[in-house]
């Protein structure tokens, strides 16, 4: 082929003849003719004012007004349903000292203490969604950091950038906070806040204020508070749970019986959830039967958990760090994939591209042989999470916000970073250029 798709075609965009798709992307009733052994599906795309308009098997001869793509892989654009857009971009100024999650947590505290004003939080996270858009993603759902007085700045930011993004990439907001806040006089106030924002409840598991044999009771009582205050506002529930290769610590068990309890109505979504791969066989099983009960939700960082655990000093990793994700998709456990992280002292690197997670998800977990149970991880599976039904999978009727790389195989796509990948918006190709590091020198 001789990427006809990298410059605009007199005949416009609207037949993409001869795509290579994710078939279990496409509509159910739509049955494709031709799907390979990693899953792809060759097919015709309609697009028609900016929409898709219909969707066909693949055309033995293209119409003469069709863009022959000669089985380049189209994908829907990308969801990221974890990420951390108010912390992005500091690490210039944020080094973490010694690589750790505690190294992390107090390099960011005093970050944040210093230099966390609106003008500061707003050029960084703005940085992250050009970035994000320029690499083909439709929504994200960033979680903030709300220890007092920094939710009265970060969330009229993230109100502003909601707004000035629509119609670009749609934004969701959690509030996190440690859990035993919701035990505060301040926590009622704070659910309040987020209900205003339109955001969901988030927060840490991990209890520090208190000694190990307490700290399970201690988790209990806050998460019968937070999920109280969760159901009164009618709110979601987005945790940071078990971010830690410690087998002792099993705090996705507690959320699951809270969960329980509280027969809990809206999506409840755990992010990391490492120590479960650390933990004995009959622990995991009962863990695993109580998401399943629970209904719970698994968000996995690979990239970001790979990076951060099992560090220590002068010492080589023994673990991947990921949570067992083969094992909670075999529960029918909805399982995805997110950045977290970026360029900050949890993670040094990163560029907000959804490509990049999946393509190091399936080194770090073996997400390959077969391929397929795992492209909804990263487009309509976080989607679905962010109650966006017509993203990351291909809607008649939705917007043509499509991704489109020269690569046909799995391993073409997985090889190279596809650093030329084409991103059409309703139907037309934007500019994709990445924004220049440059831009932030004002800020460090």
């Amino acid at each position: 082929m001789n990427a006809p798709f990298l410059a605009t075609p007199r005949q416009g965009w609207n037949h993409l003849a001869r795509a290579r798709v994710p078939a279990v992307l496409l509509p159910e009733t739509f049955s494709p003719a031709q799907v390979d052994d990693e899953g792809l599906a060759l097919v015709d795309l309609h697009i028609d004012a900016g929409r898709i308009a219909r969707l066909a098997n693949a055309s033995a001869e293209p119409a003469a007004d069709a863009i022959e793509l000669d089985g380049a892989q189209v994908w829907p654009g990308f969801v990221d349903v974890h990420t951390h857009l108010d912390k992005g971009h500091i690490l210039p100024r944020a080094r973490n000292s010694n690589g750790t999650v505690e190294g992390a947590v107090r390099a960011v505290t005093a970050d944040r203490g210093k230099h966390w004003h609106a003008h500061d939080v707003r050029r960084r996270f703005e940085f992250g969604l050009r970035c994000a858009w320029a690499h083909g993603t439709t929504a994200i759902r960033t979680h903030l950091d709300c220890d007092s007085p920094q939710d009265r700045i970060t969330w009229p930011v993230f109100a502003e950038l909601r707004e000035a993004w629509a119609g670009r990439i749609a934004l969701q907001g959690v509030g996190k906070v440690p859990v035993e806040y919701y035990l505060t006089p301040q926590g009622e106030q704070f659910a309040e806040n987020v209900a205003k924002y339109g955001g969901l409840l988030g927060g840490v598991t991990r209890i520090f204020q208190a000694p190990p044999e307490k700290a399970p009771r201690l988790l209990d009582e806050a998460l019968d508070a937070l999920f109280t205050l969760a159901a009164r506002h009618q709110l979601e529930i987005d945790l940071h749970v078990d971010e830690t290769g410690d087998p002792a610590a099993n705090t996705l068990a507690q959320v699951a019986r809270a969960a329980i309890r509280h027969d809990f109505p809206h999506r409840i979504v755990c992010g990391h959830c490492c120590s479960l791969a650390t933990q004995s066989l009959e622990v995991v099983e009962q863990t695993l039967d109580l998401c399943a009960q629970a209904g719970l939700a698994v968000v996995s960082l690979p990239m970001i958990n790979l990076f951060l655990q099992d560090r220590a000093a002068q010492a080589t990793p023994r673990w991947r760090g990921v949570t067992l994700v083969h094992e909670l998709a075999a529960r029918n456990i909805l399982v995805a994939l997110a950045s977290d992280n970026c360029r900050d002292p949890f993670f040094s690197f990163g560029d907000h591209d959804m490509l990049e997670v999946f393509s190091q998800a399936v080194r770090i977990a073996h997400l390959d042989l077969p391929y397929h149970p795992w492209f909804s991880s990263v487009t309509a599976r976080p989607a679905d999470l962010m109650g966006l039904k017509q993203h990351g999978r291909f809607s008649v009727g939705a917007e043509a916000n499509l991704v489109i790389f020269r690569a046909r195989s799995m391993s073409e796509l997985l090889a190279r970073p596809q650093a030329d990948r084409l991103i059409l918006r309703a139907g037309r190709p934007i500019d994709s250029t990445l924004p220049d590091y440059r831009e932030l020198d004002e800020l460090f």
